[in-house]
């Protein structure tokens, strides 16, 4: 089946720019531990990737890509080429212009995203300094969001998957010479930022011309094609950058806590997106396109086929990858982090944040599915509105939770929202008739969680009979035999009762549909 080719591409890829994000945070944590210039760089570093869950994922994902796949199966590569061109061009010109207004207003713009920073004026006016080197970012990442809907339309995944790699190469560098004191730790980290926004649009520029989609710069005109898209991109930004607004809640409401705060919240979310991008991104970004082309083309089955065999997929690796986080958060966090000025208790606080926020990560991971057939559908009001409901929620819980646990409370609080999103969306959708599970979704799901919760059981056991040592390498050698055991007693625990044959994985592998 092609839909597991292009997911298995999506987040093999994703993988891999994950463990060089790993890398470059480890180096942070390393380098830089936890600190006011942390929480400063974190929030600059944040601000333009929130707006890109609006400006580029969001609205893309919800509009842009079933209308251009809608065009390149209508009328074919030239016609959704000259659409692709309308697009790009209102993009660059409405987005230089939202830059140019925000560079303005920056010290309003941080206060707004970080109202407790001005408690400490340092750390305010350094977060303001550094934001306004890397607000630029989201015009050419916006714009490379664009190119990659593109690719991704055409069934060519590899190459957009890849591009965050980039990102991560450059801050790696921009650390190293900070290491060496050739350059400013602050400085150097946001104006890589800067820079990687550049070469990752010029990556994704010089494959789209490749492909024959090579995009020449015109005039933006609101012709009836970009009405459409502002039309359905505005709820589709709203409903798909939830999550995002969740977090940035968080930090909002962790800058009135104690310096550090912001930070733990960051290092737990990295981890936390590991699964998210792998397998969430992943499935998503496979499947919107592949749903888009079938409601198109009236093949409803298949629509609902892929969509069971998605849900079952990303249920596999979540559940039990949300076990894992939550009851080893601790270890893993003191592994990958606790080293340099990062210290033991920067680890025990960024662990038990990273266990609150896998308490929601099957509901993050399901959201991104449920969202798509609304997407495919161009209905993208319907989740925009569940979106809305879910950050109110967020906010009353995170007004409610931040006392009593204080930064957990917050990870806690977009935990439980999330889950809050995904059970209204697959109910509305489940309604509208526009997913319909199946025999084998309904026998697999049950033993997916018996099999999650022997595994996590397994864990804890792990957890408290055997010790964390302070050696990094046997730290490596114990977390990595509790990882493995864990991770085969899940796969025989599976096996035996009945959650999946091991023929599936055969057919998989070459590449057959599962049935």
């Amino acid at each position: 089946m092609r839909l597991y080719r292009s997911i298995a591409t999506v987040g093999g890829f994703t993988f891999a720019s994950r463990i060089t994000g790993f890398m470059r945070d480890a180096l942070i944590a390393g380098i830089l531990g936890v600190s006011g210039l942390t929480d400063a760089f974190f929030v600059a570093f944040k601000l333009p990737n929130f707006f890109r869950r609006f400006f580029a994922e969001g609205a893309f994902n919800a509009a842009f890509i079933p209308l251009f796949s809608g065009v390149l199966v209508s009328s074919g590569p030239t016609a959704a080429r000259l659409y692709g061109e309308k697009i790009f061009a209102l993009l660059l010109f409405g987005l230089t212009g939202f830059v140019l207004l925000v560079e303005n207003f920056m010290g309003t713009a941080v206060f707004l995203f970080a109202p407790g920073f001005e408690a400490t004026p340092e750390r305010f006016t350094l977060a303001v300094t550094l934001s306004r080197i890397t607000f630029p970012y989201i015009l050419f990442i916006s714009l490379a969001s664009l190119l990659s809907g593109i690719l991704n339309s055409m069934g060519k995944f590899a190459v957009p998957a890849g591009t965050p790699i980039i990102l991560n190469l450059t801050m790696i560098a921009a650390l190293l010479m900070a290491f060496f004191e050739w350059i400013s730790p602050g400085k150097g980290l946001a104006w890589a930022v800067f820079v990687a926004g550049i070469l990752q649009l010029g990556w994704l520029w010089i494959s789209c011309h490749f492909q024959g989609m090579s995009l020449k710069l015109s005039l933006p005109q609101l012709s009836p094609e970009t009405k459409t898209l502002i039309r359905l991109g505005i709820p589709g930004a709203v409903s798909a950058g939830v999550i995002q607004v969740n977090l940035f809640m968080d930090m909002i409401f962790a800058s009135w806590l104690p310096t550090g705060a912001v930070s733990y919240l960051f290092y737990a979310d990295r981890l936390n997106q590991l699964p998210l991008g792998v397998i969430g991104i992943a499935v998503s970004t496979a499947l919107l396109p592949e749903l888009s082309k079938h409601i198109k083309a009236g093949n409803h089955a298949y629509a609902h086929h892929a969509q069971n065999r998605a849900l079952e997929f990303a249920l596999a690796i979540t559940l039990p990858a949300a076990g894992g986080l939550i009851v080893l958060g601790g270890p893993l966090v003191a592994l990958l982090f606790e080293r340099g000025a990062f210290t033991s208790l920067d680890a025990q606080a960024t662990g038990y944040t990273l266990s609150a926020f896998a308490v929601g990560l099957p509901a993050y991971v399901l959201v991104k599915i449920l969202s798509t057939p609304f997407f495919a559908h161009q209905d993208t009001k319907t989740p925009m509105k569940v979106a809305i409901a879910a950050v109110f929620l967020n906010f009353v819980l995170n007004c409610l939770l931040i006392g009593p646990l204080s930064y957990v409370g917050l990870a806690l609080s977009t935990a439980i929202s999330a889950w809050f999103n995904a059970l209204i969306l697959g109910s509305i959708l489940f309604f509208k008739k526009w997913i319909i599970f199946d025999t084998r979704l309904k026998g697999t799901l049950p033993r997916l969680v018996i099999s999650s919760l022997l595994m996590s059981l397994l864990c804890y056991a792990f957890y408290v009979f055997i010790p964390l040592p302070h050696s990094t390498l046997r730290r490596i050698a114990v977390v990595g035999f509790w990882i493995v055991t864990a991770g085969l007693s899940y796969i025989i625990t599976a096996r035996l009762i009945g959650t999946f044959q091991f023929k599936d994985f055969q057919k998989f592998l070459k590449n057959q549909s599962l049935s």
